[in-house]
């Protein structure tokens, strides 16, 4: 991947100013279809120049896929939706070889065409509708940023951004998406319904004459450039630390997981959340006109990378606990000021290694 043409140290102004107007450009463009929804966009945006990918959950009709769809027209880059359904095979998203005969030598070979998985953008729709075959293939392609078909692996182009929706409702005939796989998502994002005002908006929008028409923002070398922008953000030590003292408190298994997670959890977060929040957060930091990551940085974003991370045992869901509660007493109970965490004696066995 090559360098971006703007060295964060070099210029940090000029980084802030490019970022922080490729982002406001964006949420203009959105916001000429979607009303509402502000975080939702906020975080598809954050992952989206984190290098990571977002899954959407929420009940049908709160235009989850629109939104999606919107943001890919705003940027110049290919875009491809697959429906995900129950006969949905993995050839069907990667591709397949297909036998051709070369018209110059009369040979027969083997010819590779794309599947709808080799473009930037993909709208993964209702993914909890296919079979866990069909999800391994989207997932890998997610992880390793290539597709095994045959013998033979074939790149992805570069970027390459996966938005998957997924309804928590009508679970007949649904495949559930395994926490281990949902890992792979940078963030889980909850779609809610919109206010009294915005959904007066929304219908009188959507139920007139007028189209309000996207115009593209960023191509995708300038994505992949600012992808790299991000990662050029330096997080200091008490920062890290504070993003490990979060993730390792889920883990009942090990020394410094609080009584709260051991009696609600059933399972914790693995290092690929530590990964996320300090990426996620160095993204937020640099959109918010700094150069350097806070630990409110980290905090707003506990939710969208830890909820689909840890698991929640029965005893917690009789009682009606979500991941979502237990992320929030987590950041709640966790100090944030420099120097408190590695003091306060609640807190040593979240540094040692377990016995």
């Amino acid at each position: 991947m090559n360098a971006p043409d703007i060295q964060l140290e070099d210029d940090p102004q000029r980084a802030i100013e490019r970022v922080g107007a490729a982002f406001n450009d964006i949420k203009t463009q959105i916001g000429r279809v979607i009303v509402g929804q502000e975080e939702v966009v906020d975080q598809l945006l954050i992952a989206l120049f984190s290098r990571g990918h977002c899954l959407l959950e929420g009940v049908p009709g709160l235009a989850k896929t629109l939104m999606i769809s919107t943001l890919a027209r705003t940027l110049s880059m290919s875009f491809a939706r697959i429906q995900f359904t129950p006969d949905l095979m993995p050839a069907d998203i990667t591709g397949t070889d297909v036998l051709q005969q070369n018209r110059d030598t009369g040979d027969r070979e083997f010819r590779f065409l794309n599947g709808p998985l080799f473009h930037n953008v993909v709208l993964a729709d209702e993914i909890n509708r296919t079979p866990p075959k069909t999800q391994a293939a989207l997932l890998e392609a997610m992880q390793e940023r290539q597709v095994s078909v045959g013998q033979k692996r074939h790149a992805l182009p570069d970027p390459f951004f996966v938005l998957a929706t997924q309804n928590p409702i009508e679970q007949e005939g649904t495949y559930l998406l395994p926490e281990a796989q949902q890992d792979r998502f940078m963030f889980k994002v909850y779609v809610g319904y919109p206010t009294f005002e915005e959904e007066k908006q929304i219908a009188r929008a959507t139920t007139g004459v007028s189209k309000d028409e996207i115009d593209p923002v960023l191509s995708g070398p300038e994505i992949v450039e600012l992808q790299q922008l991000v990662r050029q953000v330096p997080a200091s030590d008490h920062v890290i630390e504070y993003a490990l003292a979060l993730v390792r408190q889920t883990r009942i298994s090990e020394p410094g997981a609080p009584e709260f997670a051991k009696e609600w959890l059933s399972w914790g977060a693995g290092p690929r959340a530590v990964q996320m929040l300090l990426l996620g957060g160095k993204a937020k930091a640099l959109l918010a006109g700094r150069t350097h990551v806070s630990t409110e940085d980290i905090a707003s974003l506990a939710a969208p990378v830890l909820r689909h991370r840890i698991v929640c045992n029965f005893a917690a869901e009789s009682d009606g606990v979500t991941t979502d509660r237990v992320v929030a007493r987590l950041v709640e109970e966790t100090p944030q000021a420099e120097g408190k965490l590695t003091s306060d004696p609640r807190f040593a066995g979240v540094f040692q290694k377990a016995a």
